[in-house]
């Protein structure tokens, strides 16, 4: 616990940060989901062509790694926002 304070104060919330985050992590998860939906229909039609399915893979991945990139931005500015 110690350590923890060390490398910083806990900050408290307030509940429309709160609330703006719980709306964040909602709308980032459906964006995610979307994604991931169409990505895998995508997969199912390239059956065969091993190359092809494979880039679609990259693109889910790094997809899914931008999304989650931008969710943590916007969750920071909403804790330092006041």
């Amino acid at each position: 616990m110690e350590r923890l304070n060390k490398s910083g104060p806990t900050v408290k919330l307030s509940d429309a940060q709160k609330k703006e985050l719980a709306e964040l992590d909602s709308k980032y998860a459906a964006k995610i989901a979307e994604r991931e939906i169409a990505l895998n229909a995508e997969m199912a039609k390239a059956a065969g062509d091993p190359a092809k399915e494979e880039l679609l893979r990259e693109q889910l991945v790094m997809e899914r790694k931008k999304l989650q990139a931008d969710l943590e931005d916007k969750k920071e500015q909403a804790r330092t926002k006041r």
